[in-house]
């Protein structure tokens, strides 16, 4: 599959109960290319946006956390303040 079936989001949460954050934390983890605490920047495919979806809703407590996800322009210019820094996105490999 080449990087151009990817699409670049934002997927962002916000859980009450620190055990299930640690464990959505760790599932993002594995998607991230750039981010912090509890935004991550993920490059996905249709399959993989579905598969993240599907997973966070069984993670996270329904009624009282929440996630969302953006879709992001990567064409667009970011603006970095504080100890921000750019994400590397010229070369990964997501296996």
């Amino acid at each position: 599959m080449n990087d151009a079936a990817r699409t670049l989001y934002l997927v962002c949460y916000d859980v009450c109960d620190s055990a299930v954050r640690r464990r959505v934390q760790k599932y993002l983890t594995g998607f991230k290319v750039g981010g912090q605490k509890s935004f991550f920047e993920c490059w996905l495919t249709a399959a993989e946006l579905r598969e993240v979806r599907a997973t966070l809703a069984d993670l996270i407590d329904l009624a009282e956390d929440r996630a969302h996800i953006f879709q992001l322009d990567p064409r667009m210019q970011r603006t970095l303040l504080g100890r921000a820094t750019e994400a590397v996105t010229d070369v990964f490999l997501i296996v």
